[in-house]
């Protein structure tokens, strides 16, 4: 059982940045792929950052590549997004979820854990 919170979340002018956390429980951290996700009002849940288990080969959807770093600390179970050149399209609830396994995956579904979600919003 792997419990996710994150954290860093807040309001934003266009342009600014933000650094968002999540801290996981439990001793396999480094086991697991992880993945941040994001849902705007009234639209799906979508992918938007990725990095395998152990050392940490990032992916990124494409609306993010360029402006998201992420990574990761294992000696301290915590999984960082880095947000820069923020849009006011950014503006979401943005998931933390583990993926037990190397990773690699853009789908929600063969994540395994999931955050509360903390909220992002972008002003214009």
């Amino acid at each position: 059982q792997v419990q996710l919170v994150e954290s860093g979340g807040g309001l934003v002018q266009a342009g600014g940045s933000l650094r968002l956390s999540c801290a996981a429980s439990g001793r396999t951290f480094s086991s697991y792929a992880m993945g941040w996700f994001r849902q705007a009002p009234g639209k799906e849940r979508e992918f938007v950052a990725g990095i395998s288990w152990g050392e940490g080969s990032p992916y990124f959807a494409d609306s993010v590549k360029g402006r998201f770093t992420i990574s990761r600390d294992n000696a301290k179970n915590t999984v960082f997004l880095q947000m820069e050149s923020l849009k006011p399209e950014d503006t979401a609830v943005y998931y933390c979820a583990a993926d037990y396994g190397y990773g690699g995956s853009r789908h929600e579904s063969d994540y395994d854990y999931w955050g509360q979600g903390t909220q992002v919003t972008v002003s214009s």
